[in-house]
């Protein structure tokens, strides 16, 4: 028998046979002639670049989450500060302090993605320790604790007063349910979306594992809604209705220049978010944003590519409209430093979580 007991816990076995954990480039690569051919109808590779102007490269790669986060109202964001990486940590402490920032914080780099670099600090230790392992320029936020998480896709043609969603993801973070017995590790092992994140768990926190957690209590082992962190996606799409779309149009109008891309929120019900209450802003993606409500595992690899190629085409439309008002393209040169720069900063970003550790 080639398939012995046990099998469905095998991390090899658990990606091979859910494909919401391929790899980005075996999802895409099916479908990048599509792409290729919107390139070539714009005459530009790089077309995406004008999707949104104030954003550097459109926000699709290479961002700088500072740069984004004053274009944001200050009153629809945590509280942040943002440090060069060559800041002390001694420099950092005094400005947290200074500041009154209370504990648990969360730092990340100011360019990064897919969960790369983000940390929680809980004291004083942990901040030190992430500072002195900034690879890159960094920000350190508020931790806000509301249990729920959203990204909202929104679109806005630059000739139409009113922008549309075209998805919505829930997020549910990765947690256990205790039973008086088994400590964290092995309540991990009997889900198989907590296993494949036992490896970056035993890096950054292994003094959680041996915790044993109380009988039918909930304990959040991860408290991130990011997919490559273990959140599970859920794909909410279908409750939208007008007074969400027209509360995210009127947020989305308070940012300049934006017109593709999602909001990552956190919230705590769904009422008070569409009342405008109760919610933070917690990231702005432009035009590299992916509809990730496609990673529902409800969802086939056919329903992704459909979705991925409709907001192409979404951000293609967008892009030329703008280029039409004046917005330029990258440059190839352009182009080909945005993801040479990227590629560097993804290394440094693994080197951080290595050092932070």
């Amino acid at each position: 028998m080639i398939l012995r007991s046990g099998w469905k816990k095998k991390p090899f076995w658990i990606r091979l046979l859910h494909w919401e954990y391929w790899s980005f480039q075996v999802i895409y690569i099916p479908i990048y002639p599509v792409f290729i051919f919107l390139c070539l109808r714009a005459r530009s590779f790089f077309f995406f670049s004008a999707a949104n102007p104030t954003i550097r490269n459109g926000g699709f790669l290479g961002e700088s989450k500072k740069d984004i986060f004053q274009l944001v109202p200050a009153h629809l964001q945590p509280r942040t500060i943002f440090f060069d990486k060559t800041c002390k940590p001694q420099s950092v402490m005094e400005q947290l302090m200074a500041g009154d920032f209370r504990y648990p914080l969360i730092g990340k780099p100011d360019m990064g993605g897919k969960g790369r670099g983000i940390k929680k600090l809980d004291d004083e230790m942990s901040v030190r320790k992430y500072a002195a392992s900034a690879e890159t320029n960094f920000h350190i936020q508020e931790f806000i604790p509301y249990e729920k998480e959203m990204g909202i896709f929104y679109y806005r043609y630059p000739d139409q007063a009113q922008g549309k969603i075209s998805g919505v993801v829930e997020k549910e973070f990765l947690k256990v349910v205790g039973d008086g017995i088994k400590n964290i590790r092995q309540l991990l092992q009997d889900n198989p979306r907590g296993i494949l994140q036992l490896s970056q768990i035993q890096l950054h926190e292994p003094h959680l594992l041996d915790q044993v957690v109380e009988a039918n209590e909930v304990f959040t082992v991860v408290p991130y809604g990011n997919h490559a962190r273990g959140a599970l996606f859920l794909d909410s799409s279908a409750t939208v209705h007008s007074a969400l779309e027209k509360w995210m149009d009127g947020v989305c109008k308070q940012i300049p220049g934006f017109y593709f891309g999602r909001l990552d929120i956190r919230y705590k019900n769904r009422e008070l978010l569409e009342a405008g209450k109760s919610f933070y802003i917690l990231e702005v993606n432009g035009a590299g944003s992916e509809p990730t409500h496609i990673y529902d595992p409800r969802h086939s690899i056919f329903f992704a590519w459909r979705e991925i190629i409709r907001h192409w085409l979404i951000l293609y439309k967008i892009s030329v409209a703008n280029h039409r008002l004046g917005h330029p393209y990258m440059s190839w040169s352009e182009g080909v430093k945005m993801l040479r720069t990227d590629e560097y900063n993804s290394k440094r970003l693994s080197a951080m979580d290595k050092k932070s550790a």
